[in-house]
């Protein structure tokens, strides 16, 4: 048995400095202020090429975060960027005064970044020309240590003895100029991000369990930016209230047009109509605005001319023949929903339902979610369309093949080889 099965047998999780099981933590201890207090905004290009020069002369890993306005502005842009490094302090930057921050991702390439939820940051950060090269991310690293808690809050707290204030999580990060209770908020995000790194590091290390944890920060760092959605109208919610294709089209027809005036506007879309308006109308199909009107979401706070091009978008869509109206679903690559695999390959629903208790159990052994351990979506495939011959090599090069790391493969592929070779019942 491995470190990493003897820790899932222990009733609660180790950590590091932390008290014996059977006793009560301490309380944590508020944190109130950072180490040297809250540092000026970076708005501008001379102040930016201090903080460059500051953070390359700096030591060991950086610890990055931003800060965006979801919910009030269009896309999901960095509206403030923390930084700290041993020997640089904290840093605190306005991509909108600073729009080209490649010169600082530049200075810091070579230094380890320490984020919390990467996948989160990171695509806004290359945006303003941030990419590095090795990270570390914090909340995957509690998964794979096997915390059932990995917010940054939770984690501060736990394995550091720390109580963050979490309060302005969900605030507009557009508004100029920020609040100073905001940025003391900012700056204590990245605080105490290189010490819970550390602590992490050490708790994975005991664990037999840092190797798997670099192959999935290499992966993250690696990855290349996500594609864009294909028909993401189809996204709206409440869209399975919709089930005929002309409805469809005013869904995508409303969709498009409030997309255009949202990003026109630089606001959240779900503020320039809801949802739930939209699936309204589709489901409707009103003739004129006086019938639109009368729907919910289009009530007296809007005016005439708003009416009247939403309005124009449902009539663009009634007025669609038959051949261009979207067909009810999009074409899945892949294995159809498991729902539907025992109508469809009964040996193929057997073999699900084995390899899903298979690395259920697994899971359970080396203390870790499952879907860290391996993906879903890679076990439907193996299942759906599994090697002619599943030995454990053509199990594993399916593995990889989908994009399971290394150790992903390692741990897995015994099992699931077992799997697929079990009888069904």
């Amino acid at each position: 048995m491995t470190d990493a099965q003897e820790t899932a047998a222990e009733t609660t999780l180790r950590t590091t400095g932390g008290a014996p099981p059977d006793d009560l933590p301490p309380a944590p201890v508020p944190l109130l202020e950072p180490r040297e207090g809250i540092p000026p905004v970076t708005a501008d290009a001379d102040t930016l090429a201090e903080v460059i020069a500051t953070f390359a002369a700096g030591h060991g890993p950086v610890a990055v975060d931003a800060e965006r306005a979801s919910g009030y502005r269009y896309g999901q842009r960095a509206y403030l960027v923390q930084l700290r490094r041993a020997g640089a302090g904290t840093a605190l930057i306005d991509p909108v005064g600073c729009p080209d921050l490649s010169g600082l991702g530049a200075a810091i390439a070579d230094a380890e970044w320490v984020l919390h939820a990467a996948t989160q940051d990171l695509p806004c950060l290359r945006d303003i020309g941030m990419v590095p090269s090795r990270i570390f991310d914090t909340e995957l690293a509690g998964r794979l240590a096997g915390f059932a808690r990995v917010g940054l809050g939770a984690m501060v707290e736990n394995i550091l003895g720390y109580a963050l204030e979490k309060g302005h999580s969900a605030v507009d990060w557009s508004t100029r100029p920020l609040p100073e209770p905001w940025l003391h908020y900012a700056a204590l995000d990245v605080e105490l991000l290189v010490d819970l790194r550390n602590e992490l590091e050490e708790e994975l290390a005991r664990q037999e369990k840092l190797d798997w944890a670099h192959q999935e920060f290499a992966a993250i760092a690696a990855a290349p930016p996500a594609p864009p959605r294909k028909d993401p109208w189809r996204r709206t919610s409440g869209m399975h209230k919709v089930r005929r294709r002309r409805q469809m089209a005013v869904v995508r027809e409303l969709w498009t047009a409030r997309d255009r005036i949202a990003q026109r506007r630089d606001v959240s879309p779900g503020k320039v109509l809801g949802d739930a308006a939209i699936v309204e109308a589709a489901l409707a199909l009103p003739g004129d605005v006086r019938a639109l009107t009368a729907l919910n979401g289009f009530g007296h706070r809007m005016n005439r001319r708003q009416l009247e091009q939403w309005q124009a978008a449902v009539d663009r869509a009634r007025a669609l023949p038959e051949a261009d109206l979207p067909q009810p679903g999009q074409p899945v690559a892949g294995p159809p929903p498991p729902r539907a695999w025992a109508d469809k390959d009964p040996a193929a629903a057997a073999r699900l339902s084995s390899a899903r208790a298979a690395v259920t159990q697994l899971a359970e052994q080396l203390n870790l979610p499952q879907e860290n351990l391996i993906a879903p979506d890679t076990v439907r495939r193996l299942c759906w369309e599994p090697p002619a011959e599943p030995t454990t090599e053509a199990v594993a090069a399916v593995l990889a093949g989908h994009g399971a790391r290394a150790w992903q493969v390692d741990q897995v592929t015994p099992v699931l080889t077992a799997a697929l070779l079990t009888p069904p019942a």
